[in-house]
């Protein structure tokens, strides 16, 4: 019987993990863009301030920070030389006490050089190293103030070797010794130029248990010795000179044999020699009440340096930045293993949005959102419109393709709301594809459902005018304006594709504009509102259409305050001038010989507009709308709907 064992995965993403929901982060990027920012600005936006399941790049930064924060608020350097210091008093007075009911010279003369001893704790531990103990329990203070020094000097160059010296014998101590002896022999080669593959693989088979990193050749050997020698060197500099001092002094004490704490000055002259890029020179402020060991004091500055690396990664301020660049394991080190999947999360975030071709770049280099992105905005836009014509008006599916119009001889998969009559055929031929595999009776699903397909008998031509005056985004209205030609660009694109829609923009000039440029248009602040250019450019659209319905559509929140000059000059003035309110009835009037009535979506409630719009509805048999934001897009595309019937 074959068995199985099941573990975690680890090589590349999880293939088991739902894949990534663009629907949020493209809402969130068009917004942005639709507001004025960049495509690339919007996306940086967005990986830094996340999504609802995923918490962007500012908080995982803030965290970094809180942690760091945390290590120098909590701790101080002084755990080393305050443990040596606890143990050289526990050594001295056992030695008094076993001394002191002895009346002989010799015990007298002990308690002498005792009371002799310099003040200093590493000056005393040298002093001592060659008392004879009279107190078993002294004598094993002492040695345990060596095997101490030893351990945390040890694990202040090696990650993990204090746990495996917790019981040190003297051969263990001439072992280490040997270690460093040949890994500076090493070292040295390599620094010579030497070729050491052999001689690495020589020294990995005999000392590799002091290295749980499994360095696979000596750079990567040099990379994490260098690192961890270099962390200890910047907790030295964070010491006052006094306690670099006790403590230099003291780790010649180190397991009782001086030539270690010789081999690790060889070693640290040989690291800097081999990664001079390392930081040896900074230093760090502890402020805290909680000592730290040599050992622990050169982990909580390598976990400094490793927050430090994280923040830059984060920050993606360097040439090139990508949000690959994160050391995952790193971060789910510092942070938990949360704030890696966070990480993991934005990165395929970013890479799924430009894979998808939902970014495009430009010729210039700069970043686009494409036609496929334009695509989903505005099927997002239309759905919330239709959302809001359904609440209002009760009705099922204002956006159907054709409503009893003439049949097109295509059919097209059922949606909620659909009206049109089934195309059985197909209906039928899609329910026994998907049951033949499965062996069961023929029934039909409703995905199985396929609606004859049909068309308005007139195709329409319109001009949305939007107005992009500086009002419009100081009030609060230029995303609600872009979401609304979004959702009829849309609806005319995919459902009504005879249809030809033109979409006009006015400040102080106007011009025709394609989707992309509407929705990544940038406010500028000028004055004038000139709705005469923007009704010339609508005239002329539905004369290049002369066989279609034309439907003129307007959105304002101003009265128009210039007009266009026959030499081109856009003349301004505020208040509205007479010249400038004739001239923009004179095209009111045109529009109205071709058939056009123009429909205008007024947006606050200015007086004078509001009798502007008025004239025009009287002047050219318009309609005049005044829905709320929400509802701007909703009222459009219904009026659009609405327009939509056979020319007479």
């Amino acid at each position: 019987m074959t068995g199985f064992r099941y573990g975690p995965f680890h090589d590349g993403p999880d293939p088991l993990a739902p894949p990534v929901d663009l629907r949020e982060a493209l809402e969130q990027l068009g917004r942005d863009v639709m507001e004025g920012s960049s495509p690339r600005s919007a996306l940086e936006e967005l990986l830094r301030r996340g999504t609802r399941e995923t918490a962007g790049l500012d908080e995982l930064t803030r965290r970094l920070w809180e942690r760091r924060a945390r290590i120098q608020r909590r701790h101080n350097l002084d755990g080393t030389l305050s443990e040596v210091r606890a143990l050289l008093d526990e050594a001295l007075a056992a030695e008094r006490a076993a001394l002191f009911p002895d009346p002989s010279d010799d015990a007298r003369f002990r308690e002498t050089q005792l009371d002799a001893l310099p003040p200093g704790t590493a000056a005393a531990v040298r002093e001592l190293a060659d008392y004879d103990w009279r107190s078993e329990q002294a004598r094993d203070a002492y040695q345990r103030i060596r095997d101490k020094l030893g351990q945390e000097l040890m694990e202040s160059r090696f990650q993990g070797m204090k746990q495996a010296l917790s019981d040190v014998r003297p051969e263990d101590a001439e072992r280490i010794r040997r270690m460093m002896a040949d890994l500076n022999d090493l070292l040295l080669s390599h620094l010579r130029g030497e070729d050491t593959t052999q001689k690495f693989d020589r020294f990995m088979a005999q000392h590799g248990d002091f290295f749980p990193e499994n360095p696979r050749t000596v750079e990567e050997l040099i990379d994490a010795l260098a690192a961890r020698a270099a962390a200890a060197q910047r907790m030295m500099n964070s010491m006052s000179a006094q306690q670099r001092a006790e403590l230099s002094e003291l780790m010649a004490a180190a397991f009782g044999d001086p030539r270690l704490a010789e081999q690790v000055s060889t070693l640290d002259a040989n690291l800097r020699a081999l990664r001079p890029g390392e930081d040896w020179t900074s230093s760090a402020r502890f402020r805290g009440q909680d000592p730290l060991g040599l050992g622990e004091g050169a982990q909580a500055m390598a976990d400094l340096a490793e927050l430090d690396a994280l923040a830059e990664q984060l920050a993606q301020s360097y040439p090139g930045a990508r949000l690959e660049d994160i050391d995952l394991e790193a971060l789910s080190r510092q942070l938990g293993d949360d704030a890696g999947v966070d990480a993991r999360r934005l990165s395929e975030l970013e890479r799924e949005l430009r894979d998808q071709g939902l970014l495009e770049r430009a010729a210039d280099g700069s970043l686009h959102l494409s036609p496929k992105a334009l695509r989903r905005l505005g099927e997002t836009a239309l759905s919330d419109v239709v959302g809001t014509l359904r609440s209002r008006r009760g009705e099922r599916d204002t956006a159907r393709a054709g409503a009893a119009g003439e049949v097109t001889g295509a059919s097209r998969p059922w949606e909620f709301g659909d009206s049109e009559p089934w195309e059985v055929s197909r209906t039928v031929r899609n329910a026994v594809l998907r049951t033949a595999s499965t062996g069961e009776a023929v029934r039909i699903d409703v995905t199985d459902v396929e609606v004859v397909e049909t068309e308005q008998r007139a195709r329409a031509a319109i001009a949305l005018c939007v107005d992009t005056s500086w009002s419009m985004i100081q009030d609060g209205r230029w995303v609600p304006m872009k979401r609304t030609a979004l959702a009829l660009h849309h609806l005319v694109s995919t459902r009504f594709r005879s249809d030809e829609l033109q979409l006009i923009t006015f400040g102080r000039h106007a011009s025709t504009v394609d989707i992309g440029e509407l929705t990544a248009m940038e406010g500028v602040w000028e004055q004038g509102t000139n709705l005469h250019h923007a009704l010339l450019l609508a005239g002329r659209h539905l004369r290049r259409n002369p066989d279609a319905n034309p439907v003129v559509l307007v959105v304002t929140d101003g009265e128009p305050t210039a007009h266009l000059e026959p030499d081109g000059h856009a003349e301004f003035m505020y208040p509205t001038t007479a010249r400038t309110l004739s001239k923009t009835l004179t095209e009111v009037d045109a529009l109205a010989k071709l058939g056009a009535s123009v429909t205008v979506f007024m947006l606050g409630e200015d007086e004078n507009l509001a009798k502007f719009v008025d004239l025009i509805a009287r002047r050219g048999r318009g309609r005049v709308i005044a829905p709320d934001l929400d509802g701007l897009g909703a009222a459009v595309v219904g009026d659009y709907l609405g327009s939509r019937r056979p020319r007479h």
